[in-house]
Parts: C-alpha cells; sequence; structure tokens
C-alpha cells in the first residue's frame, strides 16, 4: 500500500511582501525620529551659544559703562592736579562711540570689545599711579612754594629751570614712547596660498604678506593706533590703490601716501600684526622697500627683492 505523503501549506508570497515593507517604514521612522533628535540637539546648542554670547555683551556693556564714569573722575582729578587729560578724553570719545553703536553685535565684536575693555582697565591702573605722582608733585611744590615765597629771584630762577627740565622730559618721554615694528617678515603668496620668502618672482606674487611684532615699551601709553604700511617700487614711487584701502597721512607736515592700513588697541603685549596686500598687477623688478609708520614716525623698515 503505497503512503500518502502530506505537504504543508504554502505561505501566501504576499506576507513576504508586507514584511519587508514593515521593516524598511520602521528604518524610516527611526532615521527620521533620530533626524528630528539632532536638529533639536543642534537648536538648543546655538541657542545656548547665542544666549552666552548676549549675557556676556551684556556684562562687557556695563564695564564700558563703568569705565566711562571712571575715567570722568579721573579726567576731573588730573585737571585739578594740572595735568594733561587729552589721552583720556580721547579713550572716553572711542567709548561713548562703542556704547552708542545700536549695531547687533556677534562673537567677534564681544571678542573685541572684551580686548577694548581690558586695555581700558590697564590705563586706568596707568592713571592711578600718575594722579599719585601728580599729587606728590604738587605737594612739594607747595612745599617749596611756602619755604621760598620770600626768594623771589632765586623762585624765578628755579621756576625757568623746572620749565626747561621739564620740556626737556617731554621731549624725551615723547622719543621714548614711540613704538618699533621688530621681526619684519615679507612673504609672497601665490594662488595656492603658498608662501615664499624673498627674492621673488613676478608670477609668485598673487598677494604680499607683511607680518611684524610691535617691540614692548613700557613708556608708551595703552591707546589705540593707525599702524600703516608703504611699499615703495624700484623708481621710488609709492604703490597705492584707494579702492584696496589706501589712503593720505601727514608726515614731517607733508601729506603722504600709504599703501594699506590697520586700526589696532596698543596694549604692550609684543602683538604680531599681519597685512596681507593685493596689488592687482605686477610688482616692478627690482628691490621694493617696505615702511611701518604710526602717529607721523617711522616704527620700521625691510627690503624686497622681486625678479
Amino acid at each position: 500500500m503505497a503512503e500518502h505523503i502530506v505537504k504543508p501549506p504554502e505561505k501566501p508570497k504576499n506576507s513576504n511582501r508586507y514584511l519587508i515593507l514593515l521593516i524598511i517604514f520602521g528604518i524610516i521612522i527611526i532615521v527620521q525620529g533620530v533626524k528630528i533628535y539632532l536638529d533639536h540637539q543642534e537648536k538648543t546648542s546655538l541657542e545656548n551659544r547665542q544666549a552666552s554670547t548676549e549675557e556676556e555683551l551684556a556684562v562687557t556693556m556695563q564695564r564700558l559703562t563703568d569705565i566711562r564714569a571712571e575715567l570722568d573722575q579721573k579726567i576731573a582729578e588730573i585737571e585739578e592736579l594740572g595735568g594733561d587729560v587729552e589721552e583720556l578724553e580721547r579713550v572716553k570719545a572711542e567709548i561713548e562711540q562703542e556704547l552708542s553703536d545700536t549695531k547687533t553685535r556677534n562673537r567677534r565684536d564681544l571678542s573685541r570689545l572684551q580686548a577694548k575693555v581690558s586695555g581700558y582697565e590697564t590705563l586706568l591702573k596707568a592713571k592711578d599711579e600718575e594722579i599719585q605722582k601728580l599729587q606728590s608733585i604738587n605737594e612739594e611744590l607747595l612745599t617749596e612754594n611756602t619755604t621760598l615765597k620770600t626768594e623771589k629771584n632765586e623762585l624765578s630762577d628755579s621756576i625757568t629751570t623746572i620749565t626747561r627740565t621739564k620740556e626737556e622730559l617731554i621731549s624725551k618721554v615723547n622719543i621714548a614712547s614711540q613704538l618699533k615694528a621688530e621681526n619684519i617678515q615679507i612673504l609672497a603668496l601665490n594662488r595656492r596660498g603658498k608662501e615664499k620668502e624673498s627674492p621673488f618672482r613676478q608670477n609668485q606674487i598673487e598677494k604680499l604678506k607683511v607680518v611684524f611684532n610691535i617691540a614692548e615699551n613700557n613708556v608708551a601709553p595703552i591707546e589705540g593706533k593707525d599702524i600703516l604700511i608703504r611699499i615703495i617700487d624700484p623708481s621710488g614711487q609709492i604703490i597705492f590703490d584707494i579702492e584696496r584701502g589706501s589712503g593720505t597721512f601727514m608726515l614731517n607736515n607733508k601729506e603722504e601716501f600709504f599703501t594699506a592700513s590697520q586700526e589696532i588697541l596698543f596694549d604692550n603685549s609684543r602683538q604680531q600684526l599681519t597685512f596681507e596686500y593685493e596689488k592687482g598687477s605686477d610688482f616692478d623688478e627690482g628691490q621694493h622697500m617696505l615702511e611701518v609708520y604710526t602717529d607721523d614716525y617711522l616704527m620700521g623698515r625691510q627690503e624686497f627683492i622681486v625678479k
């Protein structure tokens, strides 16, 4: 008698298709969920950074307000003692300009303001010492005036001597406070940004890069400075282009052109400055001269050669 084999019932083909679609749908939901979570995390992080920037900016602006009030007090004290307040008046004007500026500020603006606040605080400390010295000088002058009141001729000679000495001292201080540019480097940047030292070939100079430090100077005041560079070609002509940031300044009572400029807050930290200048045409072959200026005096110079 033949055995009868019973075959298991075949599963419907559509069930596999539904299972695959269900898995795909589940993956899509998971991916969308992860994306929504990451987007939320990024938005939260951005909002936190913005809130932090706004909070720091508010603190910095309040400190600027406080510094302005302190400047008013210092100006009144120094004026009363017969000192020079021109520098403080200039700094106060800078602070008032920052406080009146209603533009939206970002993290870069915040960093710039914080650097200025640091410089202003250093200036205030220096002015405290100046006030103490002026008070001491005034007390000494008062004592001398009382003691020598009956000796008019000698007093007149003393005043003349003191005036002359003061003028000589001011002259020496002005010279000593002049800033110097050190470690001047002049590099050529090609189109790929690769740097090369002098001598250069014309086709190697897409831009000219100038890097230097401002030498330490404990006599120079902490204040804003306009740093200018002049590039002089082999024929003695100044390279300048008004559309690329060039302009004029007074040098030895004469209006001269400069190639590029940069505004800084000098803080006596041997800060490094970088200029990049794109001439827009080939440099002439021969020896060029780079000069660095501020406040109508030369800070330093360096030569470079174009072949």
